[in-house]
């Protein structure tokens, strides 16, 4: 039976046109995207979306929470509170500019994508309910980008608290594909106190549930994913609570993971390093298995 892996049906085609030097590869641009976790009776759960199928990029495939970088992400005057910059510019492997615009592209979209916001009056504190209509009223405009994060931060006198992230991995979407991004994959818990909802304009559904019983899903061909996604949760689904998952992600390694295509035997080989279960063989005619 077919799994769920998410492929663009002019992949073929533009691999061939990158290989004969007629496509140019666009610049990726930084993103940011959580996993985020509870503790339930029944084991951890991640909450899911699944973004809409007229959706160009990925439409009817299941994510999490996430975006590009906001230019304003790297505004100075957001209070802060969790390891350094430069912690992280070390941790995330770039500049402390780029790096304070990652945490809070990361912050920032779990916030507008699920209502979750991980920032607090104290930089030992979290804000509680966040579904009240002054909160709605902030979290359109930030979306609408007619308020940057620093400002919302600012206005309600918030500190964003980095220490309840843990970056746990980096993809690189291929040279060929159109649209491309260079994505940091973090984990937080759920707030005590605050809960999700589908506050995308990209999701027509979103879910709690077991990372391994989506990657049942994925594997049975019911859940359509992305390679990066299922990857994720085949990773994640080998701890036992949130915590546990938290207290691993210092230890990942970060090197990013960009997909290779190349021609064996007159078929397109595509592969992703370190990961062999998404390697594809297209024949020249364009047809993949």
């Amino acid at each position: 039976m077919a799994n769920g892996q998410w492929y663009p049906a002019d992949w073929p085609d533009r691999i061939r046109a990158l290989a004969d030097g007629d496509l140019v590869p666009v610049e990726p641009r930084r993103a940011a995207t959580v996993m985020l976790l509870k503790d339930t009776a029944s084991g951890t759960v991640v909450h899911m979306l699944r973004r809409r199928a007229s959706m160009a990029f990925a439409g009817g495939a299941y994510a999490y929470p996430g975006g590009g970088v906001d230019p304003r992400d790297d505004e100075h005057q957001i209070h802060w509170a969790g390891p350094t910059r430069a912690w992280w510019a070390a941790r995330l492997g770039v500049d402390e500019t780029a790096a304070r615009a990652i945490v809070c592209a990361a912050v920032r979209e779990t916030y507008e994508e699920a209502g979750v916001l991980l920032a607090g009056p104290t930089p030992e504190s979290v804000v509680g309910d966040t579904t009240g209509a002054d909160w709605e009223a902030d979290r359109a405009a930030l979306v609408a980008r007619e308020l940057s994060f620093a400002g919302f931060l600012e206005r309600r006198g918030l500190v964003l608290r980095s220490d309840l992230l843990g970056v746990w991995t980096r993809w690189i979407t291929p040279e060929f594909e159109s649209r491309r991004y260079d994505t940091w994959f973090f984990v937080a818990a759920l707030p005590e106190g605050q809960r999700t909802r589908n506050a995308s304009t990209e999701a027509d559904r979103t879910v709690w549930i077991r990372p391994q019983d989506a990657a049942e899903g994925y594997d049975k061909g019911e859940l359509l994913m992305m390679p990066p996604t299922i990857a994720t949760l085949r990773q994640i689904a080998g701890y036992g609570s949130a915590a546990d998952a938290l207290a691993a992600a210092p230890g990942r390694d970060l090197t990013p993971v960009l997909a290779q295509a190349r021609l064996v035997d007159g078929q397109i080989v595509l592969s992703w390093p370190g990961h062999d279960e998404f390697t594809k063989h297209i024949p020249t005619g364009g047809a993949s298995r």
